[in-house]
């Protein structure tokens, strides 16, 4: 149940406010909260103190479930979305001073994975770090996200600056030696993409990422304006939480929703969202082609113990970043579970498209019938699927890694805590599946692994299991043997609520260490040899920040270290799916670097 209170207060929190969230809050609300208030209810002002899940779960189960039982969770979400944009906004802080310029340098780490093939390895040069020097890294500069508890888009570095997005919808460019601020561009929504910096048109640099309507943009990487924005999908809940792959002149975008979200209501009509990918023109904006992971469109199927009309298939949603293969230009994804009846063959599946016209080329299901939504936890279960499943969604990028005999292996880590090895070349063929914990909705591998030549990295999660969550693996690429296992630590920070042993962060790599991240809020670097902790650094504390905003860590999980130019990067602080609340992006360098 705590699992299922965490996913609800996210999910609702982040739906898009398709409703006119001012006109819903004068007729439902003002009369309590305008100047002079009734019953002591808490001014506007005090009211965008709240966090938007914080509101919207007071009225769908809180204080103010009866004055909510009205408005659908849409609306309920478009008044939680005005009340945050009511909130007084602060002028930015920790500005570069007039004619200052990045420090440029040749090193960077662009996008989710750091290459087309998502391997989440970065070399020693482009890290510009070595092994040796890690175990000296040391605290550089903090810099605070305001209006957010949460820190989830991980950034991306390149050409002396850092680009990252905010729970608050701001992206911003910044100095990645001191952190100061070059210029900040505001979406409607939250970005939590990571950032991809590629060329559009002439010669002109461009940061794109995705927000939680479905929106992609193209941020001029100069002076942060726009240059183009595109919708790649108009269902209501639809939003793009995987990072956008770019290749020469195309853009591919995957696309998720939180209709599952939605389902929990018996009133809802379930379910007619179908994860997709969209190739976009990078210099336009138009989206080439766009390709749903469910082939066949929902159809009317029964109507449920409500009298409402149900639909389907539905699901199969884009979670993860693209992987690109160049050799066979295609286009790799894996897809969540299946949101309604009818069971479908491209849920909990490893899809692959062709990258210049998005046909379908091969399916390999890995988990059959996995259907769920939030009707399932509900006592009348009407929108529950009959294909009832275990809700282990493939949520980490593919890797593509290339063998020592020439053979290509596609890696697939899944919450049902199992790693597969997919042959790319043979449709899809599974070469090996090897068991690293229980899984489940929050085991398995959540948000990603990393692989070297030899080895795939692989963070456990099982966060439901208490002390048999956590652990870091390393298996062999071409066997999927366990070359060794790295047990959890127990955590230091025992009575905070989330406080938790389990690693569902991405991994990272660099030659000779691993980095993983862990719900405690500890960040920790592995001996890739040995899998002995070399470093550890914990996040959950207060820091004093570079931009004067006021900042604390949290839980390491959603987005992993980034290494570029000397530097390492990583974000702390994710209070869903049973973690600790921050928001705050930290910077580590060797001492005397």
């Amino acid at each position: 149940m705590m699992r299922l209170f965490f996913l609800l207060a996210t999910a609702i929190a982040m739906l898009p406010a398709a409703e006119d969230g001012k006109a819903l809050f004068e007729k439902n609300c003002a009369t309590c909260h305008k100047d002079p208030p009734v019953n002591r209810a808490p001014l506007l002002e005090a009211l965008t103190r709240l966090s938007r899940d914080a509101i919207v779960l007071s009225m769908q189960t809180g204080t103010m479930r009866e004055q909510g039982a009205a408005l659908s969770i849409e609306q309920k979400m478009a008044v939680a979305e005005f009340i945050a944009r009511s909130a007084k906004v602060e002028p930015l802080k920790g500005l570069c001073e007039p004619g200052y310029e990045a420090r440029t340098d040749s090193s960077f780490w662009n996008g989710w994975g750091v290459d087309e093939a998502n391997t989440r390895f970065q070399t020693a040069k482009m890290a510009g770090m070595t092994a040796s020097q890690i175990p000296k890294l040391e605290l550089k500069w903090a810099f605070g996200l305001p209006n957010s508890s949460a820190a989830i888009s991980q950034p991306a570095v390149v050409s002396g600056r850092i680009y990252f997005g905010s729970q608050d919808g701001t992206v911003y460019s910044a100095d990645a030696r001191t952190g100061c601020a070059f210029w900040t561009f505001k979406a409607p929504v939250t970005v939590r993409t990571a950032m991809t910096i590629g060329t559009v048109g002439h010669a002109r640099q461009a940061v794109m990422f995705g927000d939680q309507q479905a929106n992609v943009y193209a941020v001029d990487t100069r002076d942060g304006k726009l240059l183009w924005k595109a919708k790649v999908d108009d269902h209501p809940v639809a939003r793009i939480t995987g990072a956008p792959k770019m290749h020469g002149s195309r853009l591919y975008v995957p696309v998720s929703s939180v209709e599952e979200v939605s389902s929990g209501s018996p009133k809802y009509e379930c379910c007619k969202f179908r994860g997709s990918v969209a190739a976009v023109d990078v210099e336009s904006g138009k989206v080439a082609w766009k390709t749903h992971t469910i082939p066949d469109p929902p159809r009317p199927t029964k109507k449920n113990s409500e009298g409402v009309q149900l639909h389907g298939p539905a699901g199969a949603a884009v979670w993860l970043s693209p992987t690109l293969d160049l050799k066979t230009r295609r286009v790799y994804v894996g897809t969540g579970n299946a949101y309604a009846d009818p069971e479908t063959r491209y849920s909990d599946a490893v899809i692959a498209m062709d990258m210049d016209s998005g046909s379908m080329q091969w399916v390999t299901q890995l988990t059959e019938r996995d259907g769920w939504n939030f009707s399932c936890v509900n006592p009348n279960r009407a929108n529950c699927p009959e294909a009832l499943g275990p809700d282990v969604d493939i949520g980490a990028s593919p890797i593509l890694r290339v063998l020592p005999d020439g053979k290509r292996v596609l890696v697939v880590g899944q919450k049902s805590g199992i790693v597969h090895a997919l042959d790319p070349d043979a449709n899809g063929r599974i070469l090996w599946q090897t068991r690293v914990g229980a899984g489940g909705a929050l085991g398995g591998v959540q948000w990603g692994m990393a692989a070297d030549e030899e080895h795939v990295y692989v963070a456990l999660s099982d966060i439901n299991k208490r002390d048999k969550a956590g652990g870091l693996f390393a298996l062999e690429l071409a066997t999927g043997e366990k070359a060794w296992y790295a047990p959890p630590a127990t955590p230091s920070c025992a009575g905070v609520r989330g406080c938790s042993q389990a690693q569902m962060a991405p991994v990272t790599a660099i030659p000779g260490v691993v980095f993983s991240g862990a719900m405690d809020g500890v960040i920790r670097a592995y001996d890739a040899k040995s899998g002995k902790v070399i470093w550890e650094f914990n996040t959950l504390r207060d820091f004093q920040t570079v931009n004067g905003v006021k900042a604390r860590g949290g839980s390491l999980s959603a987005t992993g270290p980034v290494l570029a130019a000397g530097m390492m990067y990583l974000n702390s602080g994710y209070g869903v799916l049973g973690g600790i609340s921050g928001n705050v992006l930290l910077a580590f360098a060797p001492a005397n670097q």
